[in-house]
């Protein structure tokens, strides 16, 4: 028995391109996004490009007004400072529950990060990085924490984008996330909570 897989549509393709471009930093925040010269760039539609676009300001990546070009969502060092401020108290949950607990999903992400290619993109890093800790929150086993949780995503991703001239040397972010799954996987309740403490304890990167 074979299953068909449902090719991938124009809307989408285009989608996952623009969203690799903004979480890479290829596109800065702020950025203006017209409808006409992407229609040309990548050769389809403006309706295409229309829904495409509708599918990133969904996701939070891009913001559009009535009658505006959309544009790539700027997100400012207090709104991350605050971002920081709101997470804090949710990971330290997570880390109160999990610790002396291996997170096999944690753990694989980490493993992709790792093996990724030298040349591989930024937002292939972000996408680890977001899984990794996602793997985390999923694991304590709290649907509500996992709602708080999700609602900082898009943000997060944003945030992330900085952090590429933070950790030029992936092996450093790389480093830092082995660190703390082996905290929190080791114990006791007091590591897990300073590791992740320390771990959201960074800068930005230049303003």
């Amino acid at each position: 028995m074979t299953i068909p897989l449902r090719p991938v549509s124009a809307v989408n393709a285009l989608a996952d391109a623009l969203r690799r471009r903004v979480l890479s930093g290829e596109i800065a925040p702020g950025t203006t996004l017209p409808e006409q010269e992407l229609s040309t760039l990548y050769g389809v539609a403006r309706p295409t490009v229309r829904e495409a676009l509708a599918v990133l300001v969904h996701e939070g990546l891009l913001r559009r007004e009535r009658h505006r070009s959309a544009q790539v969502a700027e997100v400012t060092l207090a709104d991350l400072d605050d971002l920081m401020f709101v997470r804090r108290p949710l990971e330290d949950l997570m880390a109160t529950a999990l610790a002396g607990r291996r997170v096999e999903e944690a753990d694989g992400a980490l493993t992709r990060m790792a093996e990724l290619p030298g040349d591989a993109s930024w937002s292939e890093v972000v996408a680890e990085h977001m899984a990794l800790h996602q793997a985390l929150i999923v694991a304590v086993g709290s649907p509500r924490l996992e709602r708080l949780y999700a609602a900082l995503a898009t943000e997060t991703r944003l945030g992330l984008v900085r952090l590429r001239t933070v950790y030029a040397d992936r092996d450093m972010l790389v480093a830092e996330h082995r660190d703390l799954l082996d905290a929190i996987g080791q114990g006791p309740v007091e590591t897990a909570r300073r590791a992740v403490a320390a771990h959201l304890d960074h800068g930005w990167g230049a303003s």
